[in-house]
């Protein structure tokens, strides 16, 4: 059985190490970080694996201060009522900067050289003479007037693709579900690629940014090498799994890929032949964690307190201005009628509606009504039995 509270002080549980600039968004009057509490109304959390984990029935909420939710059970959340938040683009510049690091210096071979340098340090005075004779197995390329092949044109692929315009770089971007957002924000010099394997034959390098899903799991194999220019150079900050490590291994021995640069190093990255693995540093600075903490609690904030919904992956985003009015909110199956089963189930209290929104994705929709009349809590026990006994509700709430 479905259940509707009122709302009261309301606890935050946290995970990991969390900024201390997120945590202040919960001010002490309204909310309390109790990281004991078995029971919490929300949690925010970053990579701690909570597949394991029972939720408490208060449980409304789980923020990642990240882009990814691997380490969250969102289908389990979902089914239960409870959103799923995460910070698209809150990390952006911090993975861009690295990007465009990686694709600069492994162009200059400038990893293999410190490397090379490092060990030359027991030579004493030789050292200078010895570096002027080897320096030239060093020798690289420069990037301008290269082509950059950036698939995906998120909030991180399109800050790489306008800076390497900055660079001086030909920039051809593929993302069949560019959002409207993003293309506002996305340099006119960006060509588009009408297919992906466009982009993987015109390409001398290659940066990925999309998610990882049984559509993209393994989109660097065997076939899609074969297209590529010889010697193209790839970066992977997005997931190790858009890889097939296989093929990948046989493409950088034969030189038909030139450069592996991947911030998700495991045993059969590190044997690779011209491979950088970077230790999983690509969102890791100071401003990227404190943004993601921000942006995660202040969605859990506005969440809790209006019901408004920002960036869940597993339930619809809907807004609706919050004027202070008892405000009705609802998780539901997506099935015919069920608006009207929860208005009818309000307006028989004699309540009117002052305004609501309802969306959807997949099988399950969100409903906010606001109710117009000053509603008297004595009937509040009586709302919630009328919306719990319709079919379909999974959770719901009155604000």
């Amino acid at each position: 059985m479905s259940t509707v509270t009122v709302e009261k002080i309301k606890t935050i549980k946290t995970l990991n190490a969390i900024a201390e600039s997120g945590l202040k968004v919960f001010n002490k009057d309204s909310f309390t970080i109790d990281n004991e509490n078995e029971n919490p109304d929300a949690v925010v959390v970053r990579s701690f694996n909570m597949h394991s984990l029972e939720f408490g029935d208060q449980l409304k909420a789980i923020a990642r201060a990240g882009a990814g939710v691997n380490n969250i059970p969102v289908d389990k959340c979902t089914e239960q009522g409870i959103v799923v938040f995460n910070t698209p683009g809150a990390n952006a510049n911090a993975v861009k900067e690295m990007v465009l690091t990686s694709l600069i210096a492994s162009s200059r071979n400038l990893f293999a050289g410190i490397a090379w340098t490092k060990g030359l340090e027991v030579e004493g005075n030789q050292i200078p003479k010895l570096v002027e004779a080897g320096k030239k197995q060093f020798v690289g390329k420069e990037i301008k007037g290269k082509t950059l092949g950036v698939i995906g044109l998120g909030a991180i692929g399109a800050l790489v693709a306008n800076d390497a315009l900055d660079l001086d770089m030909d920039v051809i971007g593929f993302d069949p579900f560019i959002s409207v957002d993003t293309a506002w924000n996305l340099s006119r010099n960006v060509q588009r690629a009408m297919s992906i394997e466009q982009l993987f034959a015109e390409s001398d390098y290659i940066t990925v940014h999309v998610p990882f899903t049984p559509d993209t799991k393994g989109m660097f194999n065997k076939e899609t090498f074969s297209i590529m220019k010889p010697g193209v150079h790839i970066l992977n900050f997005s997931r190790g799994e858009l890889v097939n490590e296989v093929d990948m291994a046989v493409a950088l021995e034969d030189g038909i890929v030139g450069e592996y640069i991947t911030d998700f190093p495991n045993e059969n990255v590190l044997q690779m032949k011209n491979t950088i693995a970077i230790p999983h540093l690509g969102a890791s600075t100071q401003e990227s964690e404190e943004n993601c903490a921000i942006m995660a609690s202040r969605q859990v904030k506005e969440f809790l307190e209006t019901g408004n919904i920002k960036n869940s992956v597993n339930f619809p985003n809907a807004s609706l201005p919050y004027t202070g009015k008892t405000r009705v909110t609802a998780f539901h199956r997506n099935v015919p009628n069920m608006v009207g089963q929860i208005t009818s189930a309000i307006s028989s209290y004699d309540l009117n509606i002052a305004d609501m929104v309802n969306r959807s994705r997949g099988d399950y929709a969100y409903t906010m009504i606001d109710i117009d009349n000053e509603v008297n809590s004595d009937i509040l026990p009586a709302i919630e039995e009328k919306i719990n006994q319709i079919e379909g509700i999974v959770t719901a709430r009155i604000i």
